[in-house]
């Protein structure tokens, strides 16, 4: 809160010397209002990021708005988003009339200067801008760590019965609930069953698992989530950390028919493409189930209440288990979603009053606990429970809901506990582990290997944690390697075009048109059209005069900026130059379109051309709905 403070009192010393003691001067004005736009733009920023995740901007955040917003439950952020809106916008207007009303010509220079200095360190001490700072200098950083030491593929095999497997992820439901001197009653369904599991009491969580698809990253492949964010979305690429393998991998190569239910949409965030890739071939969300819910009106913002898709789960979880095959069910929660959850209309204990008031986050927690202890109890009661592993897990830790002010205060975990059909439970290990290694314990536990990727087994192994004396602050040294992981390609010759599924394949790799490929020596980095970014024309209008692209776009979108006569065109074509040169432009002029790359030959353009083509690249409007 300290930086914040004198990030604000920079800016108050900056407004103030411009409007009482500054020179009025038109173009001091201006780069003072636009200076001070810069700040409040980066306070909005930030005060909004940590309205979501009380840290204010991560990766996840970055994550989640370059991904596909498909399906958010946003209703309940609309009015907080319009009144920062509100504020921002009557706080400019305020300092704008403070400075222009400014009409001294005879003032010192000075304080122009003192004014700048001001604003640049409000800037610069911004906790926004240090965030993003640190966000963007560590995505290409040299790989330092001894991230290859530690990172270790799993073979793709379990020996023995093969049990099936249930793992249950509870949306932000992390193990401080579970604290009955904290919050009284809360969780007795569960934390009873909890008790009588092998209990994981020392799961503590770090960067790059700090929401939903990030902790399922961390949990089933054992790798935190860091990707690359210039403009980059996962939800455009046709494959999900391609080098990893992953839980679902190791099951499906062992035999598994593997599913996944949750209430939610399948596309937020880029959970459907994580698991598809993957070995998770059975996905269920919110359309999927829409045909076969008794009620198609009983949902919340989000989707499906747990209740109604946790009677999917065991609906399915009998009939799998009838067929007699080796099988496995994720199930992803959601009425404990932030800022203050769901409460389903089964639900018994649906007001939970915490120091005598109520408070709904906590009520939708004793809600959701009672919907997936229901579950569990009737797999146990069920015949086929013997061979059958049970996992319940946090996604992450709860972010910003009206418990977080308590939750803060404690000395918070994530959940993690598994019960098996067939063997002992009732049992706690308090070793000191992270997310990473959920998965690999689970492994293990089926008759696996007894790691995935960083994480280790804690039944049979010991966890990376205890190997660092802070092993939050060290996975952020294995950033620059885990970014790696997602193998774009070095280098495009040969391509193949698919119209139909828009689809870009080269060097082994496909992403998602229409984007732009920015071209440097031995690297490509795709940009995309997508929720938060900029058209595709504004960002090729930021590429270096020499730098080399490759454009897969409508033709009339290249009509506008090169040759008019493509406007009339309704194919995809494919532009290849750099700024300073005539792109060649090809048609795809059927299906299945191959083509070269050849950057070679092209016309050098002159410096008026040039300039032009930039103007007409950045003067593009964002139709975007």
């Amino acid at each position: 809160m300290a930086l914040e403070f004198i990030s604000v009192l920079f800016f108050i010393a900056s407004v103030v010397l411009c409007a009482v003691k500054a020179k009025r001067n038109s173009f001091w004005i201006s780069l003072t209002l636009v200076l001070s736009a810069l700040f409040l733009l980066l306070s909005s920023i930030w005060i909004a990021s940590n309205y979501f995740t009380g840290e204010g901007v991560n990766d996840e955040v970055l994550f989640t708005v370059t991904n596909s917003l498909t399906g958010a439950g946003v209703d309940k952020y609309v009015l907080p988003a319009v009144g920062l809106l509100g504020f921002i916008l009557v706080i400019f207007g305020l300092l704008s009339w403070l400075i222009l009303s400014n009409k001294n010509t005879a003032r010192k220079t000075t304080y122009n200067f003192a004014a700048l200095l001001f604003s640049l360190l409000a800037i610069g001490t911004s906790p926004a801008t240090a965030q993003l700072f640190k966000l963007t200098t560590s995505q290409y950083g040299d790989d330092k760590s001894d991230f290859s030491q530690n990172y270790k593929d799993a073979i793709k095999s379990i020996n023995g019965s093969k049990p099936n497997l249930i793992y249950i992820f509870g949306e932000s439901l992390e193990r401080t609930y579970f604290d009955n001197d904290v919050f009284p009653d809360l969780t007795p369904e569960l934390g009873a069953i909890k008790q009588e599991s092998i209990d994981f009491s020392n799961t503590i969580q770090i960067p790059g698992a700090e929401n939903t698809v990030s902790g399922m990253v961390s949990a089933l492949c054992g790798i935190p989530l860091f990707a690359p964010f210039d403009s980059n979305a996962s939800s455009s690429l046709s494959t999900f950390y391609p080098r990893s393998i992953c839980l679902g991998d190791v099951l499906k190569a062992s035999g598994y028919t593997n599913y996944f239910y949750q209430g939610a949409n399948l596309a937020f965030a880029g959970k459907e493409l994580l698991l598809s890739t993957h070995g998770i071939d059975h996905l269920y969300g919110y359309q999927e189930l829409k045909p076969f819910v008794k009620d198609p009106n009983y949902k919340n913002e989000w989707g499906w209440y747990d209740d109604t898709t946790l009677d999917f789960v065991y609906d399915k979880f009998e009939e799998l288990s009838k067929a007699g095959k080796p099988f496995s069910i994720f199930a992803l929660t959601v009425d404990t979603h932030h800022p203050d959850g769901y409460i389903d209309a089964t639900c018994k204990r649906n007001n939970y009053l915490y120091n005598n008031k109520s408070n709904q986050s906590l009520s939708a927690v004793a809600c959701s606990q009672e919907q997936v202890a229901k579950l569990i109890n009737k797999i146990k009661a069920s015949p086929y429970f013997k061979n059958t592993v049970i996992v319940v897990s946090s996604d992450h830790l709860a972010m910003n809901n009206t418990a977080y002010s308590i939750l803060t205060k404690q000395n918070r975990r994530d959940l993690f506990f598994v019960l098996r059909g067939d063997g002992e439970n009732n049992q706690v290990i308090d070793q000191k582990r992270t997310t990473l290694d959920n998965g690999a314990t689970v492994l293990d536990m089926l008759g696996g290997d007894n790691f995935i990727g960083l994480g280790r087994s804690s039944l049979t192994s010991e966890s990376l944690a205890n190997n660092y004396h802070d092993i939050r602050k060290h996975t952020l040294r294995w950033k620059p390697a885990i970014i790696k992981m997602w193998d774009f390609p070095k280098t495009i010759t040969d391509y193949v075009l698919n119209t139909d599924s828009k689809m870009l394949t080269f060097s082994g790799a496909s992403f998602k048109f229409p984007l732009i490929l920015r071209v440097n020596n031995g690297r490509i980095d795709p940009l995309f059209d997508v929720y938060m970014s900029d058209p595709l024309e504004k960002q090729l209008s930021t590429l270096a005069p020499d730098e080399k692209f490759v454009w897969v776009d409508s033709c009339n979108r290249m009509g506008n900026v090169w040759d008019a006569s493509l406007k009339s065109v309704n194919n995809v074509c494919i532009a290849t130059g750099s700024l300073t040169t005539k792109p060649q432009i090809v048609e795809a002029d059927r299906d299945l379109y191959r083509g070269k790359v050849m950057f070679d030959g092209l016309q050098k353009l002159d410096e008026a051309t040039y300039q032009q083509t930039v103007k007409k690249l950045s003067s593009v409007v964002d139709t975007t709905p």
